[in-house]
């Protein structure tokens, strides 16, 4: 498959991890990049570092929670360029949500960022880019969506949400000229994913992004890593309830 080039591109929960590292990444191969994040202070230090290597990321203050502030924003962005290439839903949050201490705050705001807010982010101007025959969406998804992990209902359940959307998305949109990506990570060093106690197969931001980065060039359906934790989930996909659910308790 051809590696496609983008003049513009949209990057949402761009203010640390892999959302500050793609925007780095495409912004340093000749792409405008919008960085979207809430953290306005990290984003205007992102994109002095993007500056000083000559590349060029436009900070965006925006909170994907407020899905009519993220549609309208988004919808002003892509008038403005001339039309979006690129949008990449990386925002998310994850946050420990047991069945035996289940808070509904916390499941409500997994909800509204990672199943309102990425459904926003990628649907404001997904009718101009199919008018337009062109254009690439991506969700970034997790491994967690492939089985219901254990004390991460609403995590699991929200990136479960986003893969079925995003594949359903992508039989729709096959002739159209707009190309759609999942992505699915493991573990990756970031700001969330250090609250968690066992990460097997820790990757560097670094390598993720590279790895990420060159996926969606290649417009890849869908992309999973690492190989390690891919092929664990994998094989857990179809393993029977009976032995899952005994492989889930006796984890820590």
């Amino acid at each position: 498959m051809a590696e496609m080039s983008y003049r513009t591109a949209l990057i949402t929960g761009a203010s640390s991890g892999l959302g500050r590292g793609l925007a780095l990444w495409f912004a340093r191969r000749g792409v405008k990049v919008y960085a979207a994040a809430r953290r306005r202070e990290n984003l205007e230090a992102l994109a002095n570092e993007a500056r000083a290597a000559g590349a060029h990321i436009e900070p965006v203050e925006l909170d994907v929670a407020d899905e009519e502030a993220t549609l309208t924003r988004i919808r002003e962005l892509d008038a403005a360029c001339g039309g979006l290439d690129l949008i990449i839903a990386n925002a998310g949050f994850g946050q420990e949500s047991s069945g035996k201490r289940i808070n509904w705050e916390t499941v409500k705001k997994t909800i509204d960022v990672n199943v309102t807010g990425a459904a926003a982010t990628l649907c404001a101007v997904l009718p101009q880019m199919v008018e337009r025959k062109r254009g690439h969406i991506v969700g970034v998804a997790s491994l967690a969506a492939w089985r219901g992990l254990k004390r991460q209902a609403a995590y699991s359940a929200s990136k479960a949400f986003l893969s079925t959307f995003m594949e359903s998305l992508r039989v729709d949109l096959k002739t159209t000229g707009v190309r759609v990506t999942c992505i699915y990570p493991g573990f990756v060093k970031s700001e969330m994913t250090a609250q968690n106690k066992s990460m097997p197969f820790l990757m560097e931001t670094e390598e993720a992004v590279e790895l990420m980065g060159k996926a969606i060039l290649r417009g890849e359906a869908e992309y999973a890593f690492p190989w390690q934790t891919a092929s664990l989930m994998s094989l857990m996909k179809v393993m029977p309830n009976v032995l899952f659910d005994t492989a889930m308790r006796k984890l820590r």
